[in-house]
């Protein structure tokens, strides 16, 4: 699948600064009496207001002059902490301005019924008979990529040039080469009388070319199919995702989305449930030909250069999902009701092919709060696979979030009292959670006001489900279906009921460290390493936080120097105050976590056992540094509480010397984060170094033989003699490796390639 490249965004329109009004003069009246009493008496109220001021002054200048410079200080830290922090956008519901299509050809045109697809080339064949579907609007929405003189007969197309002038919101926010440029022909669509939008791609072609023959077109009115539908059973409130594909005949296939950790889970239904029918406002179709899959099936299940030709079964019924359980949806088979028209939104802060699923997902929470539902239905398209590269890269936010992100979606609840009150609030509770950024944020506002502009009317809430007592499943209740197993040519799953070992050993690592912080400190250049970083550690961790002496908003790289880089933790502790711990790495050191499984993660971690790494150095002899670094740690450990300074001592005997570790790597785990932010605050505004401060925190929060002992076998050597001598200096069998320098995408592939001897997945990346 030929991903492309997400682009920058527009740069915000700088603020405009508005002119404060000039007072007047005040006019001289009449001149009065002047004694003393009357004076009081006439300028009583200037008299208090100049007190009040000369108190305030004296009150910021003794605030400033204080010997007790604590208190300041904490003012500060708290201003900076909420300039850093993410706030939710205030939207005035009932001023926002209409839009209307006032500069397009098209601005009389009205139809119920649109496909909307994004095009980067001249049109396919599937799309060519995409626009001969009876009763459906073809919207072609163009990007970077797209050739000048696009255009297909029965289509409309918007090109850049179009999609700025229809005054939308949502541009500012969009890059220009990707396909979530579709929330312009989304909303373009809506402006113009779309009640139903078939959310497709330029490479699938409808089945029998009648969209009405496969999904539930009418919902109400004379064409609805008044009827019940198969359900997925609530029995289990901890089955929180499943597996499409197994109703549908394919045991060994899982759709692009669904946390690798489930993907073993093969068993067919138990038992099913019913429900009415009219409220599946989102409708997800199965793709013949090449499924909606990821790549790491993509890879480990193809043979060659054969073409995928995937069969699902035609006859199996529609299944549709309960409140607390969800699923998959992508944007090339999806039709959209009205009802759910918000849920369209394709988030831009998350790689290419993660931003339709975690829409998905992020919607299907939503759906619920109006008493909607998803209902996946049988072969709807055939999509022909191109036999083309497809991008791990662009999958990272799926493997690395998606199963964190499902389970904190069925525990959100929220208060308000409108359902777009309640989609910006679910937004900014995933920014600070880190599943999308703070654009997106943003975005949502932007996209919730021109759905407004455009005539959208915001569905009524329903009350949910999910709070209430949940009701028996009785004998009556349960309704039988065995998918058929149809024929697979695919490895592992399908035959053994296991997933391949290489997916079974990413899946431990992912759960074993999936609540974990890696913190990575880059000294190279971070534009040409940060994403192959994130690229290597976000499949295994929780996040990847990215530090470097200069910032780059970008790439979400923020700001810190390297010799008092720890001052800048507590700030990372509270953005994720939820994880196990939190493991700092810089980049000249190599992290094999397949070698990790076994470490305490209630331990502190540190390569206290590597003489290289682990040093202690006379203070008599050596530079003016030392003693200077000397003294500083003494006056810090003189203030210390007494839990930390008696550990301290048991260790450091005397004044005279001074522990240095290099500090490369490290591991502080959750019950000792708020020991660890106390130490920073003794610290304060002393200089002490990276490499004296972190095992003086380390001696102080606890007693070295109760560390884990995990980083003791790291290779360690100060450098490498040569260029060349990095291939034998590294070994899959040590928990890390140091030094090692990657500082282009050339030196990182080397680096993967050498890597793969412990996690073989690793080369699908290259």
């Amino acid at each position: 699948m030929l991903v492309q490249d997400r682009a920058l965004p527009k740069s915000p329109k700088p603020p405009q600064i508005r002119t404060l009004p000039t007072l007047q003069q005040n006019r001289f009246s009449e001149p009065k009496n002047l004694d003393f009493s009357t004076w009081v008496s006439d300028n009583f109220y200037r008299i208090i207001t100049i007190l009040v001021l000369i108190a305030t002054v004296a009150a910021v200048f003794f605030l400033y002059t204080s010997t007790d410079s604590a208190s300041l200080l904490c003012l500060q830290s708290q201003t900076q902490r909420a300039m850093d922090s993410i706030s939710l956008p205030q939207i005035n519901w009932n001023s926002i301005k209409p839009i209307a299509d006032k500069i397009s050809p098209y601005a009389n045109f009205r139809s119920e019924q649109w496909v909307v697809v994004s095009v980067s080339t001249y049109p396919s064949d599937a799309l060519k008979k995409m626009v001969k579907i009876k009763g459906w609007q073809v919207l072609a929405i163009g990007n970077s990529r797209t050739p000048r003189d696009w255009s297909l007969k029965g289509a409309i197309f918007l090109s850049l040039d179009m999609q700025a002038n229809l005054g939308f919101r949502v541009v500012d926010h969009l890059p220009y080469d990707s396909y979530v440029r579709k929330s312009v022909g989304y909303l373009f669509a809506i402006q113009h009388g779309a009640k139903k939008i078939f959310d497709a791609d330029d490479r699938g072609e409808v089945i029998d070319n009648d969209l009405g023959k496969h999904f539930d077109v009418e919902l109400v009115g004379e064409g609805a199919r008044q009827e019940t539908i198969l359900q997925y059973s609530h029995d289990n409130p901890n089955r929180t995702v499943v597996n499409p594909y197994i109703h549908f005949g394919q045991r060994s296939i899982w759709p692009r989305g669904l946390p690798l950790e489930n993907v073993g889970e093969i068993g067919h239904e138990e038992f099913y449930t019913e429900v009415f029918g009219g409220k599946q406002f989102i409708q997800q179709g199965i793709s013949n030909g090449l499924p909606d899959v990821d790549s790491v099936f993509y890879f480990t299940r193809k043979s060659g250069l054969e073409a995928f030709d995937i069969r699902f079964d035609e006859h199996a019924l529609k299944v549709a999902l309960p409140q607390g359980m969800m699923v998959p949806l992508n944007s090339f088979n999806t039709i959209y009701h009205s009802s759910a028209f918000w849920a369209l939104m394709l988030p831009v802060s998350v790689s290419t092919m993660a931003s339709d699923v975690l829409r998905g997902y992020w919607g299907q929470r939503l759906l619920w709060e109006i008493g909607g539902y998803v209902v996946v239905y049988p072969p709807t398209v055939h999509r022909y696979d191109r036999i083309e590269a497809y991008p791990f890269s662009e999958e990272k936010d799926l493997h690395v979030n998606v199963g964190r992100l499902i389970k904190f979606l069925v525990s959100w609840r929220s208060n308000k009292h409108r359902l777009f009150e309640k989609v910006l609030e679910l937004s900014y509770a995933m920014a600070e959670e880190g599943f999308w950024t703070e654009q997106d944020l943003k975005f949502t506002a932007a996209w919730l006001q021109d759905l407004l502009a455009v005539g959208y009317q915001q569905p009524r809430l329903m009350s949910l489900e999910l709070d209430r007592p949940r009701a028996n499943i009785g004998h009556g209740d349960r309704k039988d279906f065995i998918p058929r197993k149809l024929p697979s040519v695919h490895l592992a799953v399908e035959e053994t009921g296991t997933v391949s070992s290489e997916i079974g050993s990413l899946i431990r690592w992912r759960n074993n460290f999936g609540n974990v912080v890696l913190i990575l400190f880059c000294n190279g250049p971070v534009e040409r390493t940060a994403l192959e970083w994130r690229l290597l550690y976000g499949r295994i961790f929780k996040t990847v936080v990215i530090l470097s002496a200069q910032k780059n908003s970008d790439l979400a790289v923020e700001e810190g120097q390297l010799d008092q880089i720890y001052k800048h933790l507590p700030k990372i502790f509270d953005q994720f105050s939820s994880v196990e711990g939190f493991l700092f790495l810089e980049d000249d050191t190599i992290l094999n976590y397949w070698n990790l499984l076994q470490a305490d993660k209630t331990k502190l971690w540190i390569a206290d056992k590597v003489s290289m790494s682990w040093t202690t150095a006379s203070i008599s002899g050596n530079s003016d540094w030392y003693s200077k670094q000397a003294d500083m740690v003494n006056k810090v450990v003189g203030t210390m509480p007494v839990h930390f300074q008696v550990n301290y001592k048991e260790v450091v005997r005397g004044d005279k010397s001074l522990t240095i570790c290099s500090s490369e790597i490290f591991y502080i785990p959750r019950r000792f984060v708020a020991d660890f932010v106390d130490l920073v605050n003794l610290v304060g505004h002393l200089e002490i170094h990276q490499k004296v401060a972190i095992p003086m925190f380390f001696l102080s929060m606890d007693s070295p033989q109760n560390y884990d002992l995990v980083l003791s076998k790291m290779v360690y050597k100060p450098e490498l003699p040569s260029a060349n001598a990095s291939s034998t200096h590294y070994s899959a069998q040590a928990p890390a490796v140091h030094p090692w320098k990657v500082s282009s995408e050339q030196e990182f592939i080397k680096l993967i390639r050498i890597m793969a001897e412990g996690d073989p997945l690793l080369m699908e990346l290259v």
